[in-house]
């Protein structure tokens, strides 16, 4: 009986040892008060009030080392406590240091036996880095707030239900709408007109940000129409994709360009390389491309005829009116030619007072004579530029083509040059009709 004793004795004298040592290593700070007075403070605690020595804080009242504003609410944490064994829900306060500092931590209290009298024993555990973590994190995003608010692509943020949850300041200026009428909305709600890289009406379905969020699938340079509110057509070159791909609810994030200008520019890029500056007609380069793409068709030709056009006698109107009336008078037979020919004709200037005209769909001989004729006669109507009153005629060569017609576009070129020539007057003052003479392509 007497060894059982001596051995539970020994026991809980080992389980104290244990206890000792751990609150004496933990990383968090352990303090015990009695009837207000510090009793206890372990390695941690003295280090987190700063204390030289023990002395500065054990015998000291607690709260001396507990900020004014924090110590009514501790105060009424422990009054609850009146069971051994009870502990206080976790609380943030903070305590005052030795060296004048404050320090902000998370407390737990709990009633416990402390030399046969009852004491508290609180945890105390530092939001010191905790604190710094979010600082950082709160410094990350009004950062990152801040760059994306500041940024010229629109960035907008869609839950997994369609919902708008934010949109930067350039996605409002780019869509034309207000922040208070975009986030919380449904990006199906707002009245805003989707086009495809053809301006016609796009499906929902092939909306970039809808594709994301109903398959993971990261979309880049997707170009599309708006048709905004205000009546304006802006075209946008979007990305988006998942915020958190490991995340099955994760938002999709969509950002675009406002790309409406370089679109513009290159395409009037495009137009400037493709036609000519002083007409407007389509250039030597893209009609010819227009007859190789004819020529190199399989089944029904879409050019049933060229026509080569010169104008007569124009190298005198330069030489006796100038330059700039001869401009003048290209200009006003271009739009001539233009009127005179149907909508699915391509007349282009090639040089010069040289003009092609290529013919669509299959032209019969009597129908090919009377649109020759109406053109001549077009073209033969007096123009006035500048006070002169100007008469030109035009010598006119044509070509025909037919299923298998296996020469190159120049050597087309070259064949209705030739009839225009045959055609021309000596005196390249009245314009004649003439055909090239190859059997194999008469009309």
């Amino acid at each position: 009986m007497g060894n059982d004793r001596a051995n539970d004795s020994a026991n809980a004298e080992q389980l104290a040892q244990r206890y000792r040592s751990l609150v004496d290593y933990s990383p968090d700070g352990v303090v015990v008060h009695e009837r207000g007075t510090v009793v206890y403070a372990n390695p941690a605690m003295l280090r987190l009030l700063a204390a030289a020595d023990p002395e500065d804080v054990i015998g000291q009242p607690v709260t001396n080392f507990v900020e004014p504003g924090s110590v009514s609410a501790m105060l009424d944490r422990i009054r609850r406590l009146t069971i051994a064994g009870t502990a206080s829900d976790p609380a943030e306060m903070t305590l005052m240091r030795c060296d004048g500092g404050s320090v902000e931590v998370e407390t737990v209290s709990v009633l416990t036996a402390w030399h046969e009298h009852l004491a508290y024993q609180v945890v105390v555990h530092d939001l010191t880095p905790q604190r710094r973590a979010e600082a950082a994190q709160q410094r990350a995003e009004h950062f990152f707030t801040a760059v994306v608010s500041q940024l010229e692509e629109g960035v907008v943020v869609i839950d997994r239900h369609g919902r708008i949850e934010s949109a930067n300041p350039a996605a409002r200026r780019i869509f034309g709408y207000d922040a208070d009428d975009l986030v919380g909305a449904h990006i199906y709600d707002i009245p805003l007109s989707l086009l495809d890289a053809n301006a016609q009406p796009m499906p929902t379905s092939w909306y970039p940000v809808i594709r994301t969020l109903a398959t993971g699938e990261t979309v880049t340079r997707f170009v599309f129409g708006l048709d905004r509110p205000d009546g304006q057509r802006r075209w946008l070159s979007a990305n988006s994709r998942l915020l958190n791909p490991s995340d099955p609810d994760s938002a999709a994030v969509s950002s675009f360009n406002d790309i409406t200008e370089f679109r513009a520019s290159r395409r009037q890029l495009e137009y400037q390389a493709t036609h000519d500056p002083l007409t407007g007609l389509a250039n030597r380069a893209l009609v010819l491309s227009r007859l190789a793409a004819a020529l190199g068709t399989t089944e029904t030709l879409p050019v049933s005829s060229v026509l080569f056009i010169d104008l007569d006698g124009f190298k005198a109107i330069n030489d006796t009116l100038g330059h700039a009336i001869g401009d003048t008078v290209l200009q006003i037979v271009a739009q001539r030619l233009q009127r005179g020919l149907r909508s699915e004709d391509i007349v282009g200037r090639i040089g010069g007072d040289e003009f092609l005209v290529l013919l669509s769909g299959r032209t019969l001989g009597d129908d090919l004579d009377t649109l020759i004729a109406r053109l001549r006669q077009n073209m033969a109507e007096p123009i006035i530029a500048r006070g002169h009153r100007i008469q030109v005629d035009a010598s006119i060569g044509v070509t025909d083509l037919c299923t298998g017609d296996n020469r190159t576009p120049e050597a087309v070129l070259h064949d209705a040059d030739l009839a225009m020539y045959r055609a021309k007057p000596p005196n390249h003052q009245n314009g004649t009709l003439g055909r090239r003479s190859d059997s194999t392509h008469a009309s």
